[in-house]
């Protein structure tokens, strides 16, 4: 599940949404800095401790559907907005990005 929502962070659909919130706040910010700010997330997730990774997905993940042949994430846009804020430097909450 792990290696899907970094793939679904990835996704042009979620880069899109995620600036458009995420530019309400964080005065400047580009689809490019958001782009950037999650791939550079990706080597970062390997340094984080197991309790810092699963407290992001939380953040991330609004909830998982197992099905027999596929398993459907749905993401959290406040979420990823605040993650961005945070990899940007900024302290955005959810409420501040909502």
């Amino acid at each position: 599940m792990i290696d899907q929502v970094r793939l679904l962070l990835l996704s042009p659909e979620i880069i899109v949404q995620t600036w458009r919130r995420a530019r309400k706040s964080i005065n400047g910010l580009t689809e490019s800095d958001v782009r950037n700010s999650l791939l550079a997330f990706e080597p970062l997730w390997n340094e984080l401790f197991p309790a810092e990774q699963s407290r992001i997905i939380e953040l991330l993940v609004e909830r998982v559907d197992v099905q027999t042949d596929r398993v459907d994430i749905k993401l959290r846009i406040a979420g990823v907005t605040s993650l961005i804020g945070e990899l940007a430097g900024n302290s955005v909450t959810q409420q501040d990005a909502a």
